[in-house]
């Protein structure tokens, strides 16, 4: 069973400050590997779709979510969906065994009234400069909630997962000598540039 307490320090380091949303991405990324029986994705062996969109409170809940289950950005394999969600849905690429896993709204919600949000983060002051002892009854709350109380973990079901494997064709450009992926740069009078210096060259590119 994977314990989201084991990875708290971790994330909270790789993060960059506390929260009560990082470590809820914890919780619902371990819940969802639980249910699933799976282990953190070492490679692409698990796929997340995170569904956070951009510009809105609480999407350091992304990170809980890859520090746990090892699906990134990075990698690939950490996907957003951008509906403006907390939801994720956990594929096990082995097996095209899936689940969604999702924190219950009245738990955000308790988050979200709380000084932390009302008197700092709403008011723009940024959660590194939260006092600890506002924010660590928040993260604690979150830890420590029972998984009926805090999650809403789906039953699991099929999915197949079909992705275009990484490229390895590569070319240095003939401009500025920086190294690109082909299928992003442009071959202009036989020469091959990079997206940025062909379009200088083609401005409609």
């Amino acid at each position: 069973m994977v314990n989201p307490k084991e990875w708290l320090e971790f994330g909270q380091k790789f993060h960059g400050h506390k929260c009560p949303a990082m470590p809820m991405g914890l919780r619902v990324g371990a819940a969802a590997m639980n249910k699933l029986g799976v282990e953190r994705a070492k490679d692409g062996q698990l796929v997340a779709f995170i569904e956070i969109g951009d510009g809105h409170c609480a999407t350091c809940f992304a990170d809980g979510i890859q520090v746990i289950t090892g699906a990134t950005f990075g990698k690939g394999n950490g996907i957003k969906t951008h509906v403006g969600k907390w939801g994720v849905t956990l594929v096990d690429k082995t097996t095209n065994r899936a689940v969604r896993v999702a924190p219950k709204g009245s738990m955000m919600a308790k988050s979200k009234s709380s000084i932390f949000f009302t008197e700092y983060r709403q008011k723009g002051i940024p959660a590194s400069q939260v006092p600890d002892e506002i924010v660590d009854s928040l993260v604690e709350n979150v830890m420590n909630a029972k998984d009926e109380d805090a999650l809403i973990i789906g039953e699991i079901f099929h999915y197949e997962y079909h992705e275009d494997p990484h490229t390895f064709n590569t070319a240095i450009c003939e401009k500025c000598g920086e190294m690109h992926v082909v299928k992003y740069g442009a071959k202009v009078n036989g020469k091959q540039y990079c997206h940025s210096c062909a379009k200088e060259l083609i401005p409609n590119l």
